[in-house]
């Protein structure tokens, strides 16, 4: 089992950098999170940790707000992934708020495995998708009039670069 030094790890580097000033912020802020909750004990780690899954849970809606304006199918593995994580993080909550706090370190250490492959292979594809399309994470518009975009299908594209 990881100590808490060993889970505030997860650091914020230069791999992580998607060039989208906006997914670049929220991917810091979730960072940021994640760290002080492996810094915090007790009823302050379930507090943060209760944080971090309500950050999370903005930082994926927010994805998928995009990945829905620029036509991606709400079946898409992306959407799919974040589902299964927050469902995750959500019984972890609610098991710790029962009393199996232990669980939010395990949950800290399966972040700190899956959150840099997801967000340098899908939310990377997903950056790129969204620039080559001009939409505009800032403003969630896109930057003069909407592309013809065609539906993807879920299995389109699914952690390509070309897609997200």
């Amino acid at each position: 089992m990881q100590t808490q030094t060993d889970i505030t790890q997860l650091q914020w580097s230069d791999v992580l950098l998607l060039n989208d000033a906006k997914t670049d912020l929220t991917h810091q802020e979730f960072i940021d999170l994640y760290q002080q909750t492996g810094a915090a004990q007790g009823s302050a780690q379930l507090d943060l940790y209760r944080e971090l899954v309500a950050h999370t849970v903005e930082h994926f809606g927010q994805e998928e707000r995009w990945m829905l304006a620029a036509g991606l199918n709400a079946g898409h593995c992306h959407f799919s992934e974040h589902r299964n994580v927050l469902e995750v993080m959500k019984e972890v909550e609610r098991r710790a708020q029962q009393g199996d706090i232990h669980l939010i370190s395990n949950m800290l250490e399966a972040l700190a495995e899956w959150f840099p492959v997801h967000a340098t292979s899908m939310d990377a594809g997903l950056v790129a998708f969204l620039q080559t399309a001009g939409y505009d994470t800032s403003t969630e518009t896109f930057k003069g009039p909407p592309p013809k975009i065609e539906l993807m299908s879920p299995e389109q594209g699914c952690g390509t670069a070309g897609h997200c």
